[in-house]
């Protein structure tokens, strides 16, 4: 019998604890777009570009985002370590993977409606082994989605401290990482403050 390789697992982990502190506490998560929470749209681009399972970080305002936003069929982990930063919460959405057959999963942060499924499939592709590191790159520059090969986990957790996320383990293997251009099929801006607000619909 012909040995089948098995389609890849890209699993998608979607990091929406944030407290908006600079929106005034108003947790990213439920920030309205399109009459839904944020947080359905960023589900919805993992899905459609091809990301399944689908694990969802929560932290601020947990219960609340349950109650209002859809997570159907979503792995939800809530991070109790929310307001040391992002750091944590990358760590808790690897660590919901431990012990998954997924080869790699590809992160989105909640806070970046302007990228949708194609930029998630774009990166996605990239995909070649559980050694894999790839980033959406704007005119350039690395923004989100990125994705880790399952090889790379632990060293990205260990690295993701506070606010940095994945930016200390990204640097340090910088010439690993293949970019892959998304700027004319998505926007990498951040909803941050309140101006940023105007960028919803």
């Amino acid at each position: 019998m012909a040995h089948t390789q098995r389609t890849p697992v890209i699993a998608g982990v979607l990091l929406a604890a944030g407290g908006g502190r600079r929106l005034g506490g108003r947790p990213k998560a439920l920030l309205e777009h399109r009459g839904r929470p944020l947080v359905e749209h960023a589900v919805r681009a993992l899905r459609d570009g091809g990301c399944g399972p689908v694990h969802v970080v929560l932290g601020a305002a947990a219960e609340r985002v349950r109650a209002l936003a859809d997570l159907s069929g979503c792995v939800v982990t809530v991070n109790p370590s929310w307001e040391e930063g992002m750091g944590s919460s990358l760590r808790a959405g690897l660590s919901s993977l431990a012990g998954s057959d997924a080869d790699a999963a590809l992160v989105l942060l909640v806070d970046q409606p302007g990228i949708g499924a194609e930029a998630v499939a774009r990166v996605r592709s990239a995909y070649l082994s559980r050694a894999s590191l790839a980033a959406a790159a704007y005119a350039g520059e690395r923004g989100h989605p990125v994705l880790f090969g399952a090889d790379r986990w632990a060293g990205v957790a260990a690295g993701a401290v506070g606010d940095q996320g994945a930016r200390a383990y990204l640097r340090t293997h910088r010439d690993a990482i293949g970019l892959v251009e998304c700027s004319d099929v998505a926007q990498g801006y951040d909803i941050d403050t309140a101006e940023d607000l105007t960028l919803l619909e």
